[in-house]
């Protein structure tokens, strides 16, 4: 049968196969002249269909070149080395792994090991290459769960850790669900989970986290960090999954204090300068722990003084919730018109326009549009909310100074 001319008006692939192979290798071959990216990316593909051995030569030799490398690279060649070092991901994750995890693995190491060198010759104010890699992580912690049970990969996987800890302690945290529970006992199993660095403290309280290993997540704890009240939301968080109320406690009231260790959360003040000022956090996990203890009264009392202070939705979702029926519609009245009171015209304005109260908010416009003078980012967008049932408000909202 003839073959099909290939359509002079549409590039695709079928019109292109048309052509003949004959054809399209002419035609790559005077691109590749050209393009030297292009030229390595069919020196990759051909390695590929040779099998392991060429692949993992070809691999090599890019990954030692990007490794040895020491000239800058300025921001008009960044998008080339972005390309490139997407190029060899893709072969490592997507070629030689399903044919040798191992060896598959063993390469994406490598590759991630070439993050700390680029840093310091890319230029990247845009932070382009640190997504990068953060968006490669998954597929590190994949290609790592296929070689768990090789204690020798586990084991330079955990070296590759303590030389850059800090970086994968960024990419334990990007890992999503690639990272198991079973692959971080695995590489904690080889790790020196007794290093003081802080880098390598942060690396491996991030893999107990992922383990589940309570006990070694709170044993790196320091000092420093139990004074601080978001540190001490997230341990209490943590106790109080397993069921460790005692100790959340414990954990929350040892940032109340001001001392040496937490004087940095509490703007320098002495022991004798008052309780520090609290986090949303803390305040969060306080009033989950108050709900664990059985103290259900104290644990709403303290999710209407967050509303109050603050017009926080959350605090008064979580507050009308446990409300019985028809007592919620009460309390809501209640805070609406809390709302229209709160000393902040904008944040009063905010959470009305939000909860939606549209009627309130028009309300609010009406009666305190003269506080309204300062220039409002979102005043546009709350006049036309405003402006089908309230056209009034609306006028007087975006006529204000």
């Amino acid at each position: 049968m003839a073959r099909r001319p290939a359509s002079p008006k549409r590039l695709s692939a079928a019109s292109l196969a048309s052509l003949g192979a004959d054809r399209l290798g002419d035609l790559l071959m005077q691109a590749a002249d050209g393009d030297a990216l292009l030229k390595r990316r069919l020196r990759l593909v051909l390695a590929a269909e040779a099998g392991e051995e060429p692949l993992t030569v070809e691999l090599d030799k890019r990954l030692t070149a990007l490794a040895v490398g020491r000239a800058r690279v300025s921001w008009r060649k960044r998008p080339d080395l972005l390309r490139d070092l997407y190029m060899l991901r893709r072969a490592v994750v997507d070629d030689l792994a399903p044919i040798a995890p191992v060896a598959g693995l063993d390469r994406m190491i490598a590759w991630f090991d070439l993050f700390r060198g680029l840093t310091l010759r890319v230029k990247d104010p845009r932070g382009e290459m640190t997504a990068a890699f953060d968006a490669a992580a998954p597929d590190l912690w994949t290609l790592a769960q296929t070689a768990l049970m090789d204690q020798a990969a586990m084991e330079r996987v955990a070296a590759a850790i303590e030389r850059h800890p800090l970086d994968y302690a960024r990419w334990i945290d990007a890992a999503g669900e690639a990272l198991t529970p079973e692959l971080a006992r695995a590489l904690l199993a080889v790790l020196d989970t007794s290093l003081g660095v802080r880098g390598a403290r942060t690396a491996i309280r991030r893999l107990a986290d992922r383990a589940e290993d309570l006990d070694l997540w709170l044993s790196l704890v320091t000092p420093d960090e139990q004074g601080s009240p978001d540190f001490a939301a997230a341990a209490a968080r943590r106790l109080l999954a397993a069921g460790r109320i005692a100790e959340a406690r414990q954990a929350l009231e040892a940032a109340l204090k001001p001392s040496a260790a937490n004087r940095r959360f509490t703007f320098g003040r002495s022991p004798s300068a008052g309780p520090p000022i609290l986090t949303p956090a803390w305040e969060a996990a306080s009033i989950d722990l108050l709900d664990a203890e059985g103290r259900k009264a104290e644990a709403q009392d303290l999710r209407w003084a967050m509303f109050e202070r603050d017009l926080s939705a959350s605090a008064l979702r979580d507050y009308l919730a446990r409300l019985p029926d028809f007592d919620d519609v009460e309390a809501l009245d209640r805070a609406l018109a809390h709302a229209a009171t709160h000393a902040d015209f904008e944040t009063a304005l905010g959470f009305l326009m939000d909860w939606p109260a549209h009627r309130e908010a028009a309300a609010l416009v009406e009666r305190r549009i003269g506080q309204a003078r300062t220039s409002l980012p979102l005043k546009a967008d709350w006049a036309a909310r405003l402006a089908q049932k309230y056209p009034d408000a609306a006028e007087r909202l975006l006529a204000a100074p």
